[in-house]
């Protein structure tokens, strides 16, 4: 599997989770139960998106993904 593909099945399992926490947190303490959660959910999306554009716009070099470094 290409890295690329890794990335987006982690970027799908972070979705889920963060799903899963914020409607238990809705869940279990009502709408004012998820506003602590808003501003970490918040950041990490900020971080996720920055590092994201960085795999993207910095590739990794070749001698690391050369296919004799992949055995």
């Amino acid at each position: 599997m290409s890295q690329s593909g890794n990335c987006w099945h982690y970027s799908i399992g972070l979705a889920v989770a963060w799903t899963i926490v914020l409607t238990l947190a809705r869940t279990i303490r009502g709408p004012a139960g998820v506003q602590p959660h808003l501003p970490t959910f918040g950041g990490f999306c900020i971080g996720w998106v920055s590092t994201t554009i960085a795999r993207f716009v910095y590739p990794p070099p070749r001698r690391w993904t050369s296919p004799e470094r992949q055995a």
